[in-house]
């Protein structure tokens, strides 16, 4: 822990301390900074937001450009088997002390020497986070000293930076467990002994960080006297919703079957942490929706929501982005590395290849709103047919998932017009399959949802400057599936609705599936909350398919290490039609011999719930412990 603290502060507290070096003045040039009076930086509004700006770039870059996007570290993608450079490679062998060391993470330092540091260190979750929180602690010691400054600029300082204290926190006890709270400027020739809480423990603290925060921060920076100044640039300034929302996402995850396990040993979820959580998603729902500050994005606009093609670097979002990943001080936003890994060598000559899983993609059902029971067997009730395996399926299937047929070139000569790299040729021994060695199409399905379904190199469509992805940290579909699990599992049944609210449980996931025009869950699965749950679950992996989530939903529900959701699964078929015919309707393309076989699976035991720290810190004093089994 002292290693931790003294390698963040050390370089703020030299720079901050710059008024030490007076007495060396006689032997060196008097720097203009010794004019600075300790209290300039928070003396007024626009100084202070200065010293706070600083702040959001500690804000994790999670698909930052060094990591390959390599950011789903469920059972949800398939990288190329052997590239060990990825934090996806020693997550599913289990070596999670991996953390620090491999090039393209981003969950530590980078210790790689990667020429591209500033990207790199975006992506630097622990170290960014830790710093962000001195950061805070020393804005906040230092609130008295903005004088000059109204209530609202006092406000929206101080709200950012509990904010920011919370925030921060956050995001590392997600992955690491319950923390010691630093909620002081500690210094630096201190011994750290702050004893490590339990994870709801530390939840707590969070939790009243982000409650002062929402009280003190507007619903929309441009309706404040202070944000008239930057009119129109105000979208990412920390405000009341995302206070509200991270607010109701950390009671949700302590109150989660594996917190609630780590803090009390019961293994169910906690109905008191759910209730909390309930009735503050209750609150900022009924807030957005009665002033429309964030909406859900009509379907066909979907994609903008990640992904924007040739339209200038436009950020994407709409209004249904509540919190953009860390993109301040970031150009270049998809060159190089991200825009190459989606599509085979064959069509795409450079990158780390990935691909969705094949057991991943079963989760996208029918049409008619129904699950896939088994994908190798014919299943009345559904529909579902294994000889057309990707007929009259659910909407996001096919805007997710790229299938055998599709054409993803859009200029035929630019491939010699060599029909199997036009289209998809994804069927078992096609050229996208058995093509490029460990980077050839592993799972026989590509991701069309991060990227446009002609992406590629070979016809000016994968140009890099022409594409832009930014990941959500919060989107508002992903705040009803939360609070429809919280009300559930706080209250009690899919109908129950939280106080001061419309919308039961069920009826907020049906708001999310609407849009994508599926019909409401079955009946079938409303009669308990656990059969909800199963579905509510799966709305969770389709909806917010391939945005970093998957990894955290499945360890806060203790099934990380249970089968299913261990393996990693390969689609196997052949076509039973001639190829024309294929091209022109790939979704109702029949094939023969369809079948699931398994890539890889994860030999997970308990201790893979949590990450370890690393054993220099744990080692430092004995009231900070290491995660159980490491």
């Amino acid at each position: 822990m002292k290693k931790i603290f003294t390698k963040i502060l050390l370089p703020l507290m030299i720079v901050l301390g710059t008024g030490a070096l007076s007495s060396c003045k006689k032997y060196l040039e008097r720097s203009p900074l010794t004019d600075i009076k300790e209290t300039d930086p928070y003396k007024n509004f626009r100084n202070f937001q200065g010293f706070t700006e600083e702040i959001y770039n500690c804000i994790p870059l999670l698909s930052v450009n060094q990591a390959h996007n390599s950011i789903n570290l469920g059972e949800d993608e398939f990288w190329n088997p052997l590239e060990q450079r990825l934090v996806s490679y020693h997550i599913d062998n289990g070596n999670y002390f991996n953390w620090t060391g491999v090039l393209y993470t981003f969950l530590g330092t980078d210790g790689s020497g990667a020429s591209n540091t500033d990207n790199a260190n975006k992506g630097n979750l622990w170290g960014l986070c830790w710093y962000g929180i001195r950061k805070a602690n020393l804005g906040i010691a230092n609130l008295d000293k903005m004088t000059d400054a109204t209530q609202e600029e006092k406000d929206l300082i101080a709200g950012q930076l509990y904010f920011f204290r919370g925030f921060l926190h956050f995001q590392v006890m997600q992955y690491w467990g319950g923390l010691p709270y630093i909620d002081q400027v500690v210094p630096t020739n201190n011994v750290i002994k702050f004893p490590r809480l339990s994870y709801q423990a530390t939840a707590d603290k969070v939790a009243a960080d982000l409650k002062k925060a929402s009280e003190l921060l507007p619903s929309n920076w441009d309706e404040t006297t202070a944000g008239k100044q930057t009119l129109g640039n105000n979208n990412d300034r920390i405000n009341k919703w995302m206070a509200l929302g991270f607010l109701a996402k950390n009671y949700l995850f302590a109150g989660s079957p594996l917190m609630n396990r780590e803090s009390t040993g019961s293994s169910t979820y906690n109905t008191d942490y759910c209730k909390k959580a309930a009735d503050v998603f209750a609150q900022m729902l009924q807030g957005i929706e009665s002033t429309q500050r964030y909406e859900l994005a009509p379907y066909s606009q979907i994609r903008d929501i990640l992904y924007t093609w040739n339209k200038g670097g436009l950020v994407p979002g709409l209004k249904e982005n509540i919190m953009h990943e860390g993109m301040s001080g970031i150009n270049n936003r998809w060159r190089y590395n991200q825009v190459n890994d989606y599509r085979p060598i064959v069509i795409h000559s450079s990158g780390i290849k990935v691909y969705p899983t094949a057991n991943y993609a079963d989760y996208y059902g029918m049409a008619n709103g129904l699950p896939i029971p088994d994908p190798e067997k014919a299943d009345a009730e559904s529909g579902y047919d294994p000889e057309y395996p990707w007929r009259n399926r659910d909407p996001r299937f096919y805007n997710d998932i790229l299938i055998d047929g599709e054409k993803c070139v859009t200029n035929g000569s630019a491939v010699g017009n060599n029909e199997f790299r036009q289209y998809a040729s994804l069927f078992t021994n096609g050229l996208m399959r058995t093509a490029d060695g460990n980077n050839k199409v592993w799972t026989g399905y590509m991701n069309s949802k991060v990227v446009a379904k002609n992406m590629n190199n070979v016809d000016g469509t994968g140009l890099p400057e022409n594409n832009t992805f930014a990941l959500s940290l919060m989107r508002l579909a992903d705040v009803y599936l939360m609070y429809a699990e919280a009300t559930a599992n706080g209250y009690g049944t899919p109908q129950s609705i939280a106080p001061g609210y419309s919308l039961s449980a069920v009826a907020a996931v049906n708001k999310v599936r609407t849009r994508a025009g599926m019909p409401g869950i079955n009946t079938k699965f409303l009669g308990s909350t656990t059969s909800f749950m199963s579905e509510l679950r799966r709305e969770r992996a389709v909806e917010l398919a391939f945005e970093g989530h998957r990894f955290n939903d499945l360890r806060r529900w203790l099934l990380l290490t249970q089968r299913p959701y261990t393996q990693k699964k390969a689609i196997e078929f052949d076509r039973a039609l001639p190829n024309a015919q294929v091209y022109a309707d790939p979704r109702n393309a029949r094939v023969r011999n369809f079948r699931e076989t398994v890539l890889f699976e994860r030999q997970f035991t308990d201790r893979h719930y949590w990450l370890p720290f690393l054993r220099d810190d744990v080692n430092t004093y004995a009231e900070f412990k290491q995660n159980p089994g490491w």
